[in-house]
């Protein structure tokens, strides 16, 4: 159980991805005619309608991409309440949360998830298209990850006295 404050940084934080990333698609939908065309820079702006999974996998599985992540925001949420104590790690499970409710909110109301976020890494390789929702779970991702880390040395070091070698 968590006290109210990590509860209240993990709502802010997913509300936040939520409104960012929803206020950034509503632009591009109203805008979309006025993007250049992919261009040569590192950051380009495009409109995608992506109606798979990251990098466009399961492409047309609307219902089971819908289904996957009703599953996997009630793991998050479980995950939550019961394991994960530290501010770090509810920044984390809160940045999951809200791009998983971010690219949610388009599947239920268009069928896809808006892209815009096309980046050019290198001669002609783009990398696909994402949006603010896609970042902050990769991102939300990686600090879980470091999260976890740090809470398996600190548990280590508490029940041996020492850090771990390597």
């Amino acid at each position: 159980m968590q006290d109210k404050g990590q509860l209240k940084l993990f709502l802010v934080v997913a509300a936040s991805i939520i409104a960012l990333d929803q206020l950034t698609k509503l632009w591009v939908r109203n805008n979309s005619a006025l993007l250049p065309p992919s261009g040569e820079s590192f950051l380009n702006l495009v409109y995608r309608e992506n109606t798979g999974s990251v990098f466009g996998l399961l492409p047309g599985q609307v219902s089971f991409l819908i289904a996957t992540t009703i599953a996997v925001l009630i793991i998050i949420l479980l995950v939550r309440h019961y394991l994960l104590p530290t501010a770090l790690s509810n920044v984390s499970l809160g940045l999951l949360f809200g791009g998983a409710i971010g690219n949610l909110i388009d599947r239920f109301r268009f069928g896809y998830v808006v892209d815009f976020i096309d980046l050019r890494l290198w001669n002609d390789f783009h990398w696909p298209a994402f949006n603010f929702a896609d970042a902050a779970i990769v991102t939300g991702i990686l600090l879980l990850i470091y999260s976890l880390y740090r809470m398996e040395l600190f548990a280590r070091v508490y029940h041996h006295g020492r850090a771990p070698k390597g």
